[in-house]
């Protein structure tokens, strides 16, 4: 633990940077190591500049379009840094979060004292050259030398053979299960996520950066057309992430005394007042359930345990929004409801601003930071998850400084009592009667159902992951009739290795 604030004060953000770049063609491209530059250089200027050439934590979130074998050493070298700690994260939406909390620590610790963390995404301009034809004269990609992190896959290896592997295919499980659990209809519940997707692009609509800054209707959303085709119900397009964007973001992290020592002015500063840091189970099958999150309550907890404050004290919120159910799990964590009149994004999410693979939430922090400048007295809390609402990370910040000790709680702490809570009974080849807990259906870019997957319970209370017969009938019934809690039977095929669903 650090046991005080340290000689460093404490930890602050002094520097923030984004880019959006909306190339029309592959001439207008921006790599991502130089879109996290421009980052870099942005929020060196927002903090009064210098601060490049006095990093010694240069830290950098994993890069899905286009990997560099360094790319700490690369980004150094094109901004002028030396850093005597480099890192190159694992995937996980958390990440930025999660880096912030550990950067903080070593601040107060004194084993750092001035850190840039930085990401970068050009999933648009990859989509471009594919179109084209063209070849983009960017820096050498290849596998990264090192990554630090937990790097297992977010699937065991029954839930791949499901296809439960995409996130586009796994949070309509969740979904679901939410929707049940609140005993909405069908027709209900879509108005409902399309109400809450509409807030959503409000805030995107006025976000300078936003990829989208374009306010839509609840309708608008909600509604399947050949625009808004189903990706895998219950969602249409509209409300899925986009990650094809092109975007990048930085943070500057020091300690109050020492920016103060290089002349950053206070008014820059923002504070992380608190943080927590926690995992659900990692495999989706081993859930206790799929309409709310012990990991996402537990690091909440912390973080505002930590702050010295609470949820009715927070003034604005940026909630992970990959999809709806992971905003609405974290209000199920925090006891709030979809329509809190306090902001619930910052930057407008990412089906909306911008879903950078695993980045957003440096957006998310960058973007609650020029809040909270021109809100001194307000407070912000941000969360991050990676995987399948499996990786947590939550921060919460103020223009204000904390006052009293700065102690962060090792994660351990809180993910030993995750970790021992039960799990149910595995399945891997059920047979038996059966019902379903929670379910998707993927569609294909036509427009057509193409899978199904089935999470369930036998008689028993043994869980099981399926898939039901190809038949298209069923898969479009699925969409239109509640199949959570539907009584069938379950059957293991050895020849495809996998388990087959059957409604009665």
């Amino acid at each position: 633990m650090s046991n005080s604030r340290g000689s460093a004060g404490y930890p602050v953000i002094v520097g923030v940077g984004q880019v959006t770049n909306r190339a029309q063609t592959t001439d207008d491209s921006i790599e991502p190591v130089e879109l996290m530059a421009q980052a870099a250089r942005l929020a060196d200027d927002d903090a009064g500049g210098g601060l490049l050439s006095r990093i010694d934590s240069l830290q950098v979130v994993n890069v899905i379009s286009w990997p560099y074998p360094d790319a700490p050493g690369l980004l150094a070298s094109r901004i002028g840094a030396e850093p005597a700690h480099t890192l190159y994260s694992a995937i996980g939406g958390e990440t930025p979060q999660r880096l912030v909390n550990e950067t903080a620590e070593a601040i107060v610790a004194g084993r750092t004292r001035v850190a840039l963390i930085v990401g970068a995404e050009a999933m648009h301009t990859r989509r471009l050259a594919l179109k084209e034809g063209a070849r983009l004269p960017w820096e050498v990609r290849g596998t990264p030398e090192r990554i630090l992190g937990d790097t297992r896959l977010g699937f065991s290896d029954v839930e791949g053979r499901h296809g439960a592997v995409l996130p586009t295919r796994v949070y309509p499980l969740f979904e679901n299960a939410i929707r049940a659990y609140a005993g909405r209809t069908i027709e209900e519940h879509q108005a409902y996520l399309g109400s809450l997707c509409a807030r959503f692009t409000e805030v995107a609509a006025a976000n300078p950066y936003a990829w989208f800054p374009q306010k839509r209707t609840a309708e608008e959303i909600a509604t399947v057309r050949p625009d808004n085709r189903w990706v895998a119900f219950p969602y249409p397009k509209l409300m899925n992430a986009i990650m094809q964007v092109d975007q990048g973001a930085a943070l500057l992290l020091t300690g109050s005394e020492t920016a103060r020592e290089m002349g950053v002015p206070e008014e820059k500063w923002v504070y992380l007042h608190g943080c927590g840091d926690a995992d659900d189970k990692w495999f989706v099958s081993d859930r206790a359930d799929y309409h709310g999150s012990p990991a996402i309550r537990a690091a909440t907890t912390r973080a505002l345990g930590m702050a010295r404050t609470s949820v009715d004290e927070i003034d604005m919120f940026d909630l992970y929004s990959c999809f709806p159910a992971a905003v609405q799990l974290a209000l199920g964590a925090l006891g709030l409801s979809a329509d809190d009149p306090r902001p619930l994004t910052l930057t407008g999410g990412l089906p909306y601003a911008g879903g950078p693979g695993n980045n957003y939430v440096s957006h998310s922090i960058a973007t609650a930071v020029e809040r909270l400048r021109e809100r001194p007295d307000a407070r912000a809390l941000v969360t991050g998850l990676g995987w399948f609402a499996t990786k947590h990370s939550v921060g919460v910040y103020s223009a204000q400084p904390p006052g009293g000790e700065w102690q962060r709680t090792d994660p351990q702490v809180d993910q030993a009592a995750l970790d021992a809570m039960d799990t149910p009974p595995q399945a891997p080849e059920p047979a038996g009667d059966a019902t379903v807990e929670a379910y998707s259906v993927a569609f294909g870019q036509e427009g057509e159902p193409e899978q199904t997957i089935v999470i369930g319970r036998l008689a028993g209370g043994e869980r099981f992951i399926a898939n039901t017969p190809a038949d298209r009938d069923l898969m479009w019934s699925m969409t239109r009739e509640e199949f959570v809690g539907r009584k069938g039977s379950v059957r293991h095929d050895s020849a495809t290795k996998r388990n087959v669903f059957e409604p009665a």
